[in-house]
């Protein structure tokens, strides 16, 4: 807010004149009241004793601080969108993330970090199987990738298949989605024991 000159605060509107209750007069040399602050008088003359309601000085002198103290009411007052993904600002995403333990990475598109974040319980729920890794990839790079686990009689015939499984994307026309960070996502996410061979084909 900018300082006002003496002249727009000691004569007030009007020369001298008491501005209504919720009037809207501008006073040269104010920036703009915020949403919902009357720009004459103070309604915080509303919450005094009716001696002083009537008051222009102190209908005046309250508009510093509601003006000051309104933004981080509203900002109170709406606190639990914060903590709601589908209405939490975009930045917050990954601080609201952290909460429930999980890395909010950049390159996640910005729908999928919401459904990411709502999708918690089930994700961890279903940590460690293919179902579970199966949503993540999905959740984390846009494309529903196959999860494939040998059969057991696959693993009677060949040890080294056992706790092996493979991830497959096949991308859309046009896309693209790098390696290094599928294996990022799968190294966090599968068990440590497994081991894993990532796929990436083309149209």
């Amino acid at each position: 807010m900018t300082t006002p000159t003496a002249s727009a605060v000691i004569p007030g509107p009007g020369d001298g004149e008491v501005p209504p209750r919720g009037s809207t007069w501008t006073v040269s040399g104010y920036d703009a009241a915020p949403m919902g602050v009357p720009e004459g008088a103070s309604s915080y003359l509303d919450f005094l004793p009716g001696i002083y309601q009537d008051s222009e000085f102190l209908g005046r002198f309250l508009l510093i601080f509601e003006h000051i103290l309104s933004p981080l009411d509203r900002t109170a007052g709406s606190i639990a969108d914060y903590f709601d993904a589908s209405l939490t600002p975009e930045d917050f995403l990954p601080w609201l993330g952290s909460w429930l333990g999980m890395v909010v990475d950049a390159r996640i598109p910005q729908e999928n970090k919401r459904e990411m974040i709502r999708s918690a319980p089930d994700l961890y729920r279903w940590r460690g199987t293919r179902r579970g890794m199966r949503e993540f990839l999905r959740l984390a790079t846009g494309i529903e990738p196959e999860v494939i686990e040998p059969t057991l009689s696959e693993i009677a015939g060949n040890r080294n298949l056992a706790y092996r499984f493979t991830v497959r994307f096949r991308l859309p026309a046009g896309a693209s989605l790098a390696r290094s960070y599928v294996e990022a996502l799968v190294e966090a996410e599968k068990p440590a024991f497994a081991g894993c061979t990532i796929e990436i084909n083309g149209a």
